[in-house]
Parts: structure tokens; sequence; C-alpha cells
């Protein structure tokens, strides 16, 4: 059956705010680093709750576009506050834990058959990779692409074809959850920083070390501010 005819269902109130906030911004030609209003303020001027505020407010961290600084306020990290639609963040919330179970449990026994099979070649494309992902970040990206490019580059050093396959099957859903971790304040370093220790355990060839190092960093993967937020957790009362 078709949903089309599906209840209607009343804008969020804090919806409302983002998209106060996203042309406030646009308007005054605010750019990465300056920072917005306090939330006290912004409630008063838009006539809202100061919850509906900080629902918005964590909305924006969760996608990484403002970064709030604990007694120091809120910053934007881009130049602009494209949101995502909020039922597209609930969507990826409710699936992201099971893709992250599913690539420790594969790329930690990738990476310790990387490091028993690795070519090197393969540890050619690895470091190449990784000089990639600290371009992108010097450039002030994510280093989206140079992460993509090394986890393949593990894939393809274990020599597994099934588990290449398994990888591919849900290639979409690891980009979501890349994508997601990279733009939390500060991960790119720290992942780049996690990629160098298990390309140092798989060029040694130590197995044990390098599905180690492998769990760690997916772990840290993990610590995502979305999997924190209650997205039905607002008051809408004005």
């Amino acid at each position: 059956m078709t949903d089309a005819l599906r209840p209607m269902t009343k804008q969020r109130l804090y919806e409302q705010v983002l998209d106060r906030l996203r042309q406030y911004v646009a308007d005054g030609g605010l750019r990465a680093g300056d920072r917005l209003p306090p939330e006290r303020d912004l409630a008063q001027r838009l006539g809202v709750s100061r919850a509906s505020v900080k629902q918005a407010i964590v909305v924006l961290e969760v996608q990484g576009l403002v970064e709030a600084r604990h007694g120091g306020g809120t910053y934007l990290v881009r130049d602009s506050l494209d949101v995502e639609p909020v039922e597209q963040l609930v969507e990826r919330r409710r699936r992201l834990p099971d893709v992250l179970d599913a690539r420790e449990a594969l790329e930690t026994k990738l990476a310790e058959l990387a490091a028993e099979r690795r070519t090197d070649e393969d540890l050619k494309a690895m470091r190449l990779a990784l000089a990639r992902m600290a371009g992108e970040i010097e450039e002030g990206g994510h280093g989206i692409e140079g992460d993509r490019l090394f986890h393949a580059a593990v894939t393809a050093a274990a020599h597994s074809s099934l588990l290449a396959e398994f990888m591919r099957s849900i290639a979409d859903q690891i980009a979501e959850s890349r994508t997601e971790s990279l733009r939390q304040p500060h991960r790119p370093e720290r992942s780049l920083a996690q990629h160098h220790a298990i390309l140092d355990a798989i060029a040694v060839g130590r197995p044990g070390q390098a599905a180690a190092a492998m769990r760690r960093h997916v772990r840290t993967v993990a610590k995502v501010r979305l999997l924190d937020w209650e997205p039905e957790g607002e008051s809408e009362e004005q």
C-alpha cells in the first residue's frame, strides 16, 4: 500500500528555528569561525523556548555544521548552514549501529589478513591513500576520499575475494558512517593517525597488532554525535 495518505505531521518547532538560523547566516554573510548569538538571545528574538533553540543547535552539531564550546558559545564550522532534512538524520541514526557492528567484524579481520598477505604494491597503495588524506585535511577538508582509498587498500591487501564482496555490498552504508565520523570536530586528524598505526602493523607483518589497531579505529568511528541525539526530545512549548 502507498503511504501517500499517511497522517499529516506538524513541522517541529526546532526545524523552524533551523530554517531561520540558515537564513540568518546567509543574510549576514557569516563564515566558518563566526559565532552565533547566545541561545537565550536567539530564543527571545525568535519568540520560542530556549529548549527549541537548544534542540536546533544540537541538530547542527550532529551534522558538523557548528561547534558548541563549553562556556564559550556556538561557532560555525562551515560557511553555511545547509541542514540535512531531520527525517534523513532519524533514518541514518536508526541504521548506523548495525553498520558499525558490520565494519568492526569485517575490517578487523581484513586488517589481520592484510598483515599476513600484503604485497609491496598493497603497501604503496595504503601510503598513497594516507598522503591523499593528509593533503585533503591540510586544505581544510575532512579527508573523506583518502579515508576511502585507505580502507579499500586494506581490503585489497587481505586478498580475500569473499570478504571484499561483503565490503562492496555495504559500501553505501560504510560511506555514510565515514562521513558521519569525519565531520566530527578534530576527527580527521585523529583518524589519520589511527590509519598510520594500522599501516605500521600491516607493514611489519603483525596480524594481531593490525587487528587491534583497526578495532580501535572503528570504535572511534562509532563515537559520533548522531548516536547521542534524541530527535523527539524537544519541548514544543513556545
